[in-house]
């Protein structure tokens, strides 16, 4: 292909030359002109002149003329061809960088199992729920340091999503492997805070590629301040707002709930955003009044491929109820629990169980909601032994309840835990529930006062406490220094009835009685 365009290029110089050539013979073999008049035209009547003394005179003007013409002439053939020399120049040009173009293709198609490489992305507004979007989802290795979020797509590919979510894969030892490619978004539910900077300036702080890990600000309430923060962050956030603010229709007894209807509706229309608009496969939801972790996405990243593969799982958060300093192994920063209290407060879900509970999303309470056997359907999620998000937020529809007492005094995790690289398959439901019976009971079971200052206890642990009723459980819970509520029979931080925390140094398991079999829902 490059010999035959380097032909052409000879064949057009060789055209120039010979173009010149004829042109130069032609104009030199022309007949004379005629003379020049006194306006700068021939004169039909000049060949009477040509004698004697003026045939003299004009046969020199005549000359001239004819010099001066045959200048203009070959000066305007010359400028055509200098535009002609030009095109040929252009095009030259044009070849070489097809030429070019030509080699990366074929070292590309060398390469072919390397990844694709990532597009630049843009700010996109909010769109409506009538077009039909894709996820950005591909191959990502690097992490591309950039400013604005991933575009999604006008085309749907469902199914190419699809199987790239299901590529997780084990190696020999049996450890899960991480999903680098899959983009996991960050929805965040404001409304009329503007302390929502301090969230945003540590997600946008610890946030490795923002092409990987998008953020959406979901905005309620028409808050105008909250809305110029947001707006401050240009293009590396997006920012969509809730379009209904209307107050919604209560029986009276639950006007004072007003707050807690409006943040159902929210949470409803902002992840049908993200999943049926955004068409992402999965989000990390948080709110606008909690500060992250600095392994916060690396966490998600690594936990994700545990929640696709593992269907007794439905969510992975970063909370932990009983997370409060002294309560918690400073030691353990990377220990990891199943759990069978919805804990929230930085939660992973995947699109395939909001599909299953956004037809039956109630107008309240969707917490609470969570919580109901209905929902669970027996399955967990993940959590810390150390909280990766802390709440800042006392001001709020709750009107504080727990802040003071437990939510200001969580600890939050300052050390990086590399956990994509750690082997994370001992969160897998049949691995876990067997290592963790055997370690719960197999512990000394001891009382309440012995584990005090002064107590005739001695030894580091672990140790476990038996409660046998809601009221023992409770009276046990508020002596030990830990949440005492249950929600359908379930205690915070508990898997399987077992709530594992720290009391004087020591791992202490406060459990039901062996065989326990399931949670009592009255317990509430």
């Amino acid at each position: 292909m490059v010999r035959k365009k380097g032909s052409l290029i000879l064949c057009g110089a060789f055209l120039f030359v010979a173009w010149n050539a004829l042109l130069l013979l032609f104009l030199w073999g022309r007949p004379p002109i005629g003379r020049l008049g006194e306006g700068g035209g021939a004169e039909p009547g000049a060949g009477e002149e040509w004698g004697g003394g003026k045939a003299k005179v004009g046969g020199a003007k005549g000359l001239a003329g004819k010099v001066i013409r045959l200048a203009e002439e070959v000066e305007s053939e010359l400028e055509t061809q200098k535009k002609l020399l030009k095109q040929i120049q252009s095009h030259r040009e044009l070849w070489e960088q097809r030429k070019e173009l030509g080699k990366r293709e074929s070292e590309d198609t060398k390469d072919e199992n390397n990844v694709e490489e990532p597009k630049k992305p843009q700010q996109i507004p909010a769109v409506p729920i009538s077009h039909k979007i894709v996820d950005d989802t591909k191959i990502i290795t690097e992490k591309h340091e950039v400013l604005m979020v991933t575009p999604p797509r006008l085309i749907m590919k469902e199914q190419e999503q699809e199987k790239e979510d299901k590529k997780i894969t084990e190696n020999e030892e049996g450890r899960t492997k991480p999903s680098p490619q899959i983009i996991i978004p960050i929805l965040v539910i404001a409304c009329d805070r503007v302390t929502v900077k301090r969230s945003l300036d540590k997600l946008i702080q610890y946030r490795p590629s923002a092409e990987l890990y998008p953020i959406i600000v979901s905005q309620d309430c028409g808050h105008a301040d909250t809305a110029r923060v947001i707006g401050s962050y240009g293009s590396q956030i997006t920012h969509i707002s809730q379009p209904d603010l209307a107050d919604i229709p209560v029986r009276p007894d639950h006007r004072k709930f007003q707050g807690y209807y409006k943040i159902a509706r929210h949470y409803r229309w902002a992840l049908n955003q993200v999943f049926n608009v955004f068409a992402y496969s999965t989000v990390v939801i948080v709110e606008d009044d909690l500060e992250m972790a600095p392994d916060f996405f690396e966490y998600f990243r690594a936990l994700y491929p545990i929640l696709r593969s593992d269907p007794t799982l439905w969510c992975i958060s970063t909370w932990n109820d009983n997370g409060r300093d002294g309560l918690v192994d400073p030691g353990k920063a990377d220990l990891l629990y199943r759990t069978d209290f919805f804990p929230g407060l930085g939660w992973m879900l995947l699109k395939e169980v909001w599909a299953e509970l956004e037809p039956k999303w109630p107008k309240a309470f969707w917490d609470d909601w969570m919580r109901h056997p209905e929902q669970r359907k027996d399955r967990s999620c993940i959590r810390p032994e150390i909280s990766r998000t802390i709440t800042f937020g006392r001001k709020g529809v709750s009107l504080g309840q727990f802040f003071d007492q437990y939510l200001r005094y969580i600890k939050l995790n300052t050390e990086f835990v590399p956990f994509t690289n750690l082997d994370l398959s001992y969160l897998v439901r049949e691995k876990y529930d067997e290592t963790f019976e055997k370690e719960v009971y197999s512990v000394p079971l001891v009382k309440v006062e012995e584990l005090h200052q002064g107590g005739s206890l001695k030894g580091s642990g672990p140790f476990r406490v038996q409660y046998s009723s809601r009221d023992s459980f409770k009276v046990l819970a508020r002596n030990l220094g830990v949440m005492d509520d249950l929600k359908s029979g379930v205690p915070r931080a508990g898997y399987r009835g077992v709530v594992s925390f720290i009391s004087r140094g020591r791992r202490i398991y406060l459990a039901p009685p062996e065989g326990w079999t399931k949670y009592d829902t009255s317990w509430s």
